[in-house]
């Protein structure tokens, strides 16, 4: 029993963490507003927070339901991936600085952010969830969870990357 209160307590971190992201996504949409910016893709981020929320708790009713074992290799693999997925979200965060939001908003003169991870990748924190939404169920071997959120994450981010794109070649500079 004492591994799922562990893991528990480790879901429990990352929904702390992500309401952290929603402050500071809070602050960063005031102050694009503040100057103008314009937010696209408003329909698809109902569905975004759904799914981000059903991965926090499916992880954990599938440990405590299914009675998924923690399985060291995998577990102690998949945490690494999970503290590595947060080292590189908090990297995009801070690297766009104002620029970042949890929404698609786009302040009109800006220039593109080609700096940080955005040098070797166009969409990095994508890349962070996707490795997230894998590796947090897996860290309890929770395979369920796991590859229910992948699948529709896939959809979704076909969905956001397409609106993030367009916004992008419609309100930024490229410098």
């Amino acid at each position: 029993m004492g591994s799922e209160l562990w893991f528990t307590a480790l879901v429990v971190a990352v929904a702390l963490e992500r309401l952290a992201e929603l402050i500071v996504s809070k602050r960063h949409a005031a102050w694009a507003f503040s100057r103008g910016g314009v937010e696209y893709g408003q329909a698809h981020y109902v569905a975004m927070v759904a799914l981000h929320t059903a991965l926090l708790v499916g992880a954990v009713v599938e440990v405590w339901l299914l009675d998924r074992p923690f399985l060291p290799v995998l577990g102690w693999t998949m945490l690494a991936l999970v503290v590595a997925s947060q080292a590189l979200r908090w990297w995009c965060i801070r690297t766009l600085g104002r620029q970042w939001n949890t929404r698609v908003i786009v302040v009109p003169g800006l220039s593109l952010v080609t700096r940080g991870p955005y040098r070797v990748l166009r969409h990095p924190n994508y890349v962070a969830v996707v490795v997230e939404g894998l590796a947090l169920p897996l860290v309890h071997a929770a395979w369920v969870t796991a590859a229910l959120f992948t699948v529709l994450n896939a959809a979704l981010l076909t969905v956001r990357i397409r609106v993030e794109d367009g916004a992008l070649r419609a309100g930024a500079v490229h410098a």
